[in-house]
């Protein structure tokens, strides 16, 4: 039976790795996946390349991007045609707008869909793809990481010149040099201290 999954994260909880080894596990028993990511995810791209999901530990593989304003329903539809999909993975899914969350679970209802993305933004606060996606999924569940204290990390915080911010857009595309994920009682104390 088709489901919709959200499997979330901090920043560097290994959620795209994650995201390409079930692909790589899928088509390794003869499964076509379509693989997508919403096309603001610009991170370790050329111009002259083809869209590819890129792991943090080097692990990538080709995939399809979407904008915001694109209709998943079409584009599942168009992908369909050129060969039988059966498994659909969503890198970066708190990108898409809760119409497009929507519309994967209307996907969900023939095919599988399994969603990675991180839950919060660098305010504590709900992305708008995660938030749908805690309201709709089937399954929901947490990928585990570590702050440097030991405790589960929670917060992706955003550093600019070195000191923590709590300002700003709410999308900036960074890795480390922007982001470290940690608890929620350390991030607390930066936020005083800073």
């Amino acid at each position: 039976m088709s489901k919709l999954y959200f499997k979330y994260g901090v920043m560097g909880s290994s959620k795209t790795a994650e995201a390409l080894m079930c692909r790589f596990n899928y088509i390794q028993k003869g499964f076509n996946v379509l693989l997508l990511k919403p096309n603001i995810d610009n991170r370790f791209e050329q111009e002259d390349d083809k869209p590819k999901i890129i792991s943090r530990i080097g692990i990538s593989a080709e995939c399809t991007k979407f904008s915001k304003d694109e209709d998943l329903s079409i584009l599942f539809i168009k992908e369909n045609l050129k060969q039988k999909i059966d498994i659909i993975i969503v890198d970066e899914c708190q990108f898409a707008t809760t119409e497009q969350i929507e519309q994967l679970k209307q996907i969900s209802y023939r095919t599988t869909v399994l969603c990675y993305g991180l839950l919060t933004n660098f305010k504590t606060q709900l992305f708008e793809g995660s938030k749908r996606l805690i309201e709709l999924a089937d399954s929901l569940q947490e990928i585990k990481s570590v702050c440097k204290c030991g405790r589960k990390a929670s917060v992706n915080a955003r550093f600019v010149n070195g000191k923590l911010t709590t300002c700003g857009e709410e999308i900036l595309i960074g890795a480390e040099e922007s982001y470290e994920s940690m608890c929620y009682w350390c991030y607390k104390q930066r936020l005083k201290n800073k």
